[in-house]
């Protein structure tokens, strides 16, 4: 008996758990919980450790607490941050059935416009403008919303939150400067359809009804001339988007009272433009080949110095 025990002293084998095995096990816990919290909130190692010390590494407690906090330094940063420069960001876009909304969210640098958080905060915006419209009365007419910085930030989305509040806590996360600059949302009867367009476009836009987002946005309202609608025409629609990102025509032009510029890189009416797809054809041309009528259009460029239209516009269909 005094031999065995004797044994298991020198060779550190015994049947209760060992101290340092339990040890290793609650670090590894722990370490394991760090690595899940900083993955899923974006959070510095420093403040998710805090986090989970103050909180038992219980994951959810620690993660709410970090919310708070980055909202609370959050509102505090953009006291501090305000009135410098906000040049640079994101335009998004997002087109659901008969609602297009098309938001400009900027920040100080390029590089946080690649931030995730700062994208993400971008196609929630998109999005909240959506849900906003929808809830408005509408008539036969086209519709269209614009909405400046502080009619932004009082829109609220699902979690019952502002999207001011959501600017504070995504401040708190990138740590510089960020604004609401303004929005565009169109609200269309079922004769006229919408479409949006990015710049540069997603790698992938097969799930059109995730927001989009790029340096450049349009939106566009058109209709079928002819009875029955065409695919194709859908699909030319979007080209004209897309020309107008390009192109950047001022207005859409009438047959009747508008004559073509004589330089055609001076012309700013959408219909006299060159095509951008195929430039031995105008805008114009194109859409008559495809029965297709432009009802209106937008296109926002991030950083332009243009103000934000305070008023609904209703524009003629």
């Amino acid at each position: 008996m005094m031999l065995t025990r004797l044994t298991r002293l020198v060779t550190g084998t015994t049947t209760a758990p060992s101290i340092h095995c339990r040890w290793y096990a609650a670090a590894t816990a722990e370490k394991s919980a760090l690595a899940t919290l900083r993955k899923k909130t974006g959070y510095t190692f420093a403040n998710c450790k805090k986090a989970l010390e103050m909180h038992g590494n219980d994951l959810a407690k620690a993660e709410q607490w970090l919310k708070e906090q980055a909202q609370t330094l959050g509102w505090s940063k953009a006291t501090k941050l305000e009135g410098r420069n906000t040049s640079q960001g994101l335009v998004g876009v997002l087109v659901r059935d008969n609602i297009g909304a098309m938001v400009e969210v900027n920040c100080e640098t390029d590089f946080v416009a690649r931030n995730q958080s700062f994208q993400s905060f971008v196609q929630a915006a998109s999005a909240a403008c959506v849900r906003y419209v929808a809830q408005l009365e509408t008539d036969a007419n086209l519709t269209k919303h614009g909405l400046n910085s502080e009619a932004l930030k009082q829109i609220k989305l699902e979690d019952g939150k502002s999207l001011g509040d959501h600017l504070a806590l995504m401040i708190g996360t990138v740590g510089e400067n960020a604004s609401l600059n303004r929005a565009i949302c169109y609200r269309a009867p079922a004769e006229v359809k919408l479409t949006g367009y990015v710049h540069p476009a997603p790698a992938d836009d097969s799930t059109p009804d995730v927001p989009a987002f790029g340096k450049y946005g349009s939106l566009l309202a058109f209709r079928h001339t002819a009875a029955a609608e065409d695919s194709n025409g859908d699909s030319v629609a979007r080209k004209v988007c897309q020309h107008v990102v390009g192109m950047k025509p001022t207005r859409l032009g009438d047959k009747g009272r508008d004559e073509p510029a004589a330089d055609k890189d001076d012309e700013t009416c959408l219909i006299y433009q060159e095509y951008l797809a195929d430039p031995s054809y105008t805008v114009g041309e194109v859409l008559e080949a495809n029965q297709l009528e432009v009802v209106d259009f937008q296109r926002f460029e991030c950083g332009e110095k243009i103000k934000a239209e305070d008023e609904n516009v209703r524009a003629t269909n």
